[in-house]
């Protein structure tokens, strides 16, 4: 029997393993409080009985990790990342998707609904086996599995694939690594952009999130205390209070405009201090 086995980071950088639809393993974070989870599920500690509540219910309910996974979505929330890339690609600022699915690893989508389906309601996508049922949905949506056979997670390789197939205009999901900046040195043509979103940024380092901020173009706070102390520091554009959406450059604060602009919401501000009444506890 193939091996079935997905790593995740939720809830904290907390790492998370499912094996044929059963969690096998739920680590521990520093993080204990989320004030996103807390409005949604009035959830005061996010102790492991949660975590694993909450990884059950997206098992259950669309099939995370297993051949059960929905594909495709409305909006999960207000503004996240895919609701951001949705919006864009319908808008026709978007062609293709370089994202991540549990189950087939890293895929180009241009189904905007495939984006939300596939970004809406996941955490960071450490690892992940392929699962064949997942594969063959997400191509009959239109979009190309990197690796099929093994469900490989290779942003940059993704890059190379999208253009390859001629697309114009690529957006990026990927979790905080070096390859932020090896996609942002790719040459590409003139007529091309890449547009890169980081999202995931628990426990990366202030050395870490300077590489973020002068390569990316959207970077999410997530509970990360050297955003926190970045964007203080440096007062880039953002949207939200409690688990604010950070513009890294003025291409990422038009995409997100674009999104708050649709729902008719405030657009991006660069407005400081900042209110931190409600943000997560601790910052990590």
């Amino acid at each position: 029997m193939a091996e079935d086995k997905h790593v995740i980071e939720t809830l904290g950088k907390v790492r998370v393993v499912i094996e044929n639809g059963e969690i096998t393993e739920v680590g521990s974070s520093e993080m204990k409080y989320c004030p996103m989870f807390h409005a949604m599920h009035k959830v005061d500690e996010l102790n492991e009985e949660f975590i694993r509540k909450n990884i059950n219910f997206r098992i259950r309910d669309f099939g995370m990790c297993t051949p059960q996974r929905v594909v495709e979505m409305d909006d999960a929330v207000t503004v996240g990342i895919s609701e951001i890339l949705k919006t864009n690609m319908e808008l026709g600022n978007i062609d293709c998707v370089v994202g991540a699915c549990d189950g087939a690893g890293t895929v180009i989508m241009t189904d905007p609904r495939v984006v939300q389906g596939v970004g809406g309601r996941v955490s960071g996508l450490v690892s992940t086996t392929p699962i064949p049922e997942v594969i063959k949905k997400l191509e009959d949506k239109g979009s190309t599995v990197l690796n099929p056979e093994n469900a490989e997670l290779n942003q940059l390789e993704g890059l190379k694939v999208a253009l390859d197939m001629g697309y114009k205009n690529i957006a990026i999901t990927i979790l905080p690594s070096e390859m932020v900046r090896e996609i942002r040195e790719y040459p590409v043509d003139d007529d091309v952009n890449v547009y890169i979103f980081v999202a995931h940024t628990t426990g990366a380092d202030m050395d870490e999130v300077k590489m973020l901020f002068d390569n990316a173009d959207i970077v999410t706070a997530c509970a990360s205390k050297a955003i926190d102390e970045y964007a203080d520091k440096y007062e880039p554009y953002y949207y939200g209070v409690k688990v604010p959406i950070f513009c890294a450059s003025e291409d990422g604060r038009q995409l997100l405009d674009n999104r708050l602009e649709k729902i008719d919401k405030p657009l991006t501000t660069n407005e400081y201090p900042r209110n931190k009444d409600d943000a997560p506890y601790k910052l990590i």
